[in-house]
């Protein structure tokens, strides 16, 4: 009889993972995060931070986009799935920027990002057309 390696999945090890590196060229999730940091004037969503002065530092509009749209692409609409995602899962990890927002404020941005995503569709649709 062979004997095999035993293979332990749960071994809880370190590892050394670059996140730059996990999001692949060509890959949806790389195109999403060229649309989002070049294609789309995010202004609107800066507009609903009032934190100038005060207050916590709000997270970026740009990653949570990314975390919200790339899970949505795959069919994750729970906000609890998508902060567990950013905590297990290396590509929203990566996507995230290795932050871990709390499923309440995934759902807090999905709820108010209505006005924001408006402003930036009619960018993008007028952006998209020009692009030959």
């Amino acid at each position: 009889m062979p004997r095999y390696k035993e293979a332990n999945y749960a071994q809880g090890q370190f590892v050394s993972i670059q996140f730059e590196h996990q999001i692949l060229p060509g890959s949806f999730e790389h195109a999403l995060c060229y649309v989002i940091d070049h294609k789309i004037n995010m202004t609107a969503f800066d507009a609903l931070r009032k934190n100038d002065d005060v207050g916590a530092p709000a997270y970026d509009p740009r990653v949570m986009l990314k975390i919200v749209l790339a899970a949505y692409a795959r069919g994750m609409i729970s906000s609890r799935d998508i902060a567990f995602a950013c905590e297990q899962n290396v590509v929203s990890m990566a996507l995230s920027a290795r932050s871990v927002p709390h499923f309440t404020i995934i759902a807090q941005f999905i709820r108010e990002m209505g006005p924001g995503l408006r402003a930036c569709s009619s960018t993008f649709c007028f952006t998209a057309t020009n692009w030959g």
